[in-house]
């Protein structure tokens, strides 16, 4: 390094670099343009000299521009541009280029000037806008999928089609949502864990409905093998409302991502809503399983009866799913003036201090029910609801032991 001059090495660094460096005086005069800025706006690099920096502006935005250059002028610290809000320079066509800016005050010999680093992302652009392009795709056809849920037994054949198609889409729009996501180090994890649950838990339904679809088909009319048809047709019927499940999962989470979901408070009688859910999922109970249920407190309560209606679904069909037969599971709730409680216990399989960690994360499922079917989403979308009612949730856990959910809310009556 001792074989170079500083102002060699600089000019060196200056002209290789890889970003655009534009270097602008006190009053927006383009004083220094190294080459990758100059290619990136399309001119010669003598051209933008003594231009004011302006040049590089949309037209539109200008006049506002001044007053924003003048106000940094101030500024002490660098810092980015436009933080939260996309940005776009003009070349020298007209062309408006999304970029990404970070600015730097320095002084010269007296004089204050501001250094501007620039990088084209016009390519991740194109890539973001792929990746929603798929999102979209893929959730119109999870909503045409629930769309066509009625009909059950006429529809098997073209529903297992369009689930068939719905993981071609899966396959192919993997390796571009893979190499979108490799560029944000944040969303590596949840990549991963949502190709795992998808692979896993569509194709294993599909796998019960084309095998109990075709030995269907292989046995004859009549009282002989009507048994045979019945129980196919269960585990048809079972393996779909798994689908459906999981596709009710995602549209949960899109609309919760896109801002659709709001708390809409109203007065209702909290524990005619517990038994009218209790009842609905009873029928998913195991052998010898019972929901006990008991109340304290006032009966009617103001808060959104949906949300609360979700969580507890939710919170009860994990406990039914993660509890062995004979083992009961237990559903208290307590309404005061200022808070209402809700708290969900099983005896099921437990959840390790490890796993208690991630619980409510996307897509996170524990080590000890990667055998059991679900999608990894519910409880993330239950923090969702229950942070929309302001409350707290809480967990205990014990694996082989059981696990109780414990949610507070603060009740806003009247």
């Amino acid at each position: 390094m001792e074989h170079f001059k500083k102002s060699e090495l600089i000019y060196t660094l200056f002209n290789n670099a890889t970003e655009g460096i534009v270097l602008a005086d006190a009053k927006g005069i383009i004083s220094l343009v190294n080459p990758a800025a100059a290619l990136m706006f399309g001119y010669n690099p003598n051209d933008l000299i003594g231009q004011a920096i302006e040049t590089l502006v949309p037209d539109q935005l200008r006049k506002k521009h001044v007053g924003n250059r003048e106000q940094f002028q101030g500024q002490t610290q660098s810092r980015p541009m436009g933080v939260g809000i996309d940005l776009f320079a003009r070349a020298k066509d007209a062309r408006l280029i999304p970029v990404e800016i970070s600015l730097s005050p320095i002084i010269i010999n007296g004089e204050r000037y501001t250094v501007a680093f620039i990088i084209d992302i016009t390519v991740r652009k194109e890539i973001e806008r792929s990746v929603l392009e798929k999102q979209s795709e893929l959730e119109r056809v999870a909503q045409a999928l629930i769309a066509t849920n009625e009909g059950l037994e006429k529809k098997v054949n073209d529903r297992t089609k369009v689930l068939q198609e719905a993981i071609r889409e899966l396959e192919k729009s993997r390796s571009d949502l893979s190499a979108a996501l490799e560029k944000e180090k944040d969303l590596n994890d949840l990549k991963s864990r949502f190709i795992s649950m998808a692979s896993h838990e569509f194709r294993t339904p599909l796998t019960t409905i084309l095998s109990s679809a075709g030995l269907i088909a292989e046995y004859n009319e009549g009282e002989t093998h009507a048994d045979r048809r019945l129980k196919h047709l269960d585990r048809i019927r079972n393996a779909v409302n798994n689908l459906n499940d999981i596709l009710s999962d995602f549209l949960s989470l899109s609309k919760l991502e896109e801002g659709k979901i709001r708390a809409e408070y109203t007065e209702f009688v909290l524990s005619d809503l517990v038994r009218e859910v209790i009842g609905d999922l009873q029928v998913n109970t195991k052998a010898g399983q019972q929901i006990v249920y008991t109340h304290k407190g006032r009966e009617r309560v103001v808060l959104d009866p949906k949300l609360l209606k979700n969580i507890l679904i939710n919170l009860v069909s994990n406990a039914i799913k993660f509890s062995p037969e004979q083992k009961n599971i237990r559903v208290n709730t307590e309404a005061f003036d200022l808070t209402i409680r809700l708290e969900v216990a099983d005896e099921g399989i437990g959840i390790s201090e490890e796993d208690q960690k991630h619980l409510f994360e996307r897509f996170y499922r524990g080590k000890n029910a990667f055998n059991i079917q679900g999608t990894g989403l519910g409880l993330n979308i239950v923090g969702n609801y229950v942070d929309l009612l302001k409350g707290h949730i809480s967990l205990a856990s014990q694996l082989d032991a059981g696990t109780t959910i414990k949610i507070t809310f603060p009740h806003l009556i009247s």
